[in-house]
């Protein structure tokens, strides 16, 4: 009989472990005038990996609507959002990781997509197949968001 309250102990234990450290879900996402405060994964962002991202079509695709000088080597960049050059001086780190997340929590209207959401949308579908989605997964996933907020951390003026 004393085994159970050590075996509850423990559970508790392990499932308040579990909420301090790993991936955070997009649901669980707290935003405070936009901002996210706390790092989505409890890793550091990778800045050579945020950049990649930043270029990468298939990934944040950033350049397709911002300039970004650091990216010379990227073609096509944008004119629909503001320049980034400089972003790491005008945001900080939680301003960042808000916009990236969902700039909607910012910016209300935007056109900017929201990386790391997975509900709330309307009428979304399965690519161009006219059926109903049966999944919705964020554009990027948490360690992606950190390592563009990583990047972006080091474009200042």
């Amino acid at each position: 009989m004393r085994i159970m309250p050590v075996l509850a102990g423990l559970t508790v234990v392990a499932l308040s472990g579990a909420a301090m450290g790993g991936e955070v879900a997009p649901a669980d996402v707290t935003y405070e005038d936009g901002a996210v405060a706390t790092s989505l994964t409890g890793m550091p962002g990778d800045p050579e990996q945020g950049r990649a991202i930043l270029g990468t079509k298939s990934l944040g695709n950033c350049v397709a609507c911002h300039e970004v000088s650091a990216l010379s080597d990227v073609p096509w960049h944008g004119e629909v959002g503001p320049s980034l050059d400089g972003v790491a001086d005008r945001w900080n780190e939680a301003e960042l990781r808000g916009i990236i997340a969902n700039a909607q929590m910012t910016y209300e209207g935007t056109v900017m997509p929201a990386f790391f959401k997975d509900d709330g949308y309307i009428r979304p579908g399965d690519g161009f197949t006219g059926k109903a989605a049966t999944e919705l997964k964020p554009l990027l996933t948490a360690q992606q968001i950190e390592d563009v907020v990583a990047f972006l951390a080091t474009l200042k003026e």
